[in-house]
């Protein structure tokens, strides 16, 4: 299951690329930017601000969604039992579903439409929620992105078990990883992960030469200290065939769509971190040698 398809991205890769997201996350990282990517099923979302009580939701599912006095409704989302039923009922896009289930022909059909943009060494990025938590369907989307000869890389926690990993290698161009943190307690607190399951599939995935790219998500009262950031560069710097570092500053974009499930952003309002923050970091790692940048 996909929730977006991004064309003309020029992020997350090198060229113009075409840009899955792949709904499910093993994680439940506390400043999540994407919150409707980690279910694995579908996501009722309501923006109440483009509410226009026609009613239509109502009628199409008077059981789970009730209107409340002060205009706007109520959604029991425990409740709905088959969410994919409410797509397209609501005419002003407040109610919307996320999620959507393509098979891997339909998604090659999709990608296929955008081939003639991938010069210059452009092509296909897979990202989520965790692309390599959705098994064989991905292995045979790798396949034939391969035997069509475009490039792939695929944005991940790692987050998963090893053999997930291994099948991709050999159909995957680059792996942009995201690391975001050594230090396990720490880890543990703020993603209910295990951070040395990542490390270690991050060790054996270098080892196995594959093009790597490590990501940090530079987060405030997580990993945003001098000896943090030090000690995650270090790791890396220990790495085989790691050369280049892209450190990507917290942002508060997704705040909203934590309202829109009828979530509470619980990570409390951190302040944006602010690009001339990271010029620290970014020396210490250009000093250990590697090539660095500030976002995706």
């Amino acid at each position: 299951m996909i929730f977006n398809i991004q064309r003309f991205s020029t992020h997350d890769g090198d060229g113009i690329r075409t840009v899955i997201f792949y709904k499910g996350c093993p994680l439940r990282c506390l400043w999540c930017s994407n919150p409707e990517s980690q279910s694995f099923d579908y996501s009722v979302m309501y923006d109440k601000s483009r509410c226009k009580n026609f009613g239509d939701c109502i009628k199409a599912d008077n059981k789970t969604i009730t209107r409340i006095k002060n205009n706007g409704i109520q959604i029991n989302r425990e409740l709905i039992k088959k969410p994919e039923k409410l797509k397209n009922v609501c005419a002003s896009k407040a109610l919307t579903i996320s999620g959507e289930s393509k098979s891997v022909d339909e998604l090659l059909a999709e990608i296929e439409k955008d081939t003639p943009f991938y010069q210059n060494g452009g092509g296909v990025t897979l990202s989520g929620g965790e692309p390599l938590s959705h098994g064989e369907e991905l292995i045979t989307l790798l396949q034939k992105l391969k035997e069509r000869n475009i490039n792939v890389n695929i944005e991940t926690s790692l987050y998963v078990n090893w053999r997930n990993v291994d099948k991709c290698i050999g159909l995957v161009n680059t792996f942009l990883v995201d690391l975001k943190h050594t230090d396990k307690d720490k880890f543990k607190s703020f993603t209910q992960g295990d951070a040395g399951l990542v490390m270690d599939n991050l060790i054996k995935l270098t080892d196995s030469e594959t093009h790597v790219i490590v990501r940090i998500p530079v987060i405030p009262g997580f990993n945003f200290s001098e000896n943090e950031m030090k000690q995650i560069i270090e790791f890396v710097t220990s790495l085989k065939n790691v050369n280049e570092i892209h450190f990507l500053p917290y942002h508060t974009y997704g705040v909203e769509k934590y309202k829109m499930l009828g979530l509470n952003y619980t990570f409390g309002n951190k302040k944006q971190i602010q690009d001339s923050e990271l010029l620290p970091f970014i020396q210490y790692a250009q000093s250990k040698g590697l090539k660095t940048k500030i976002g995706g």
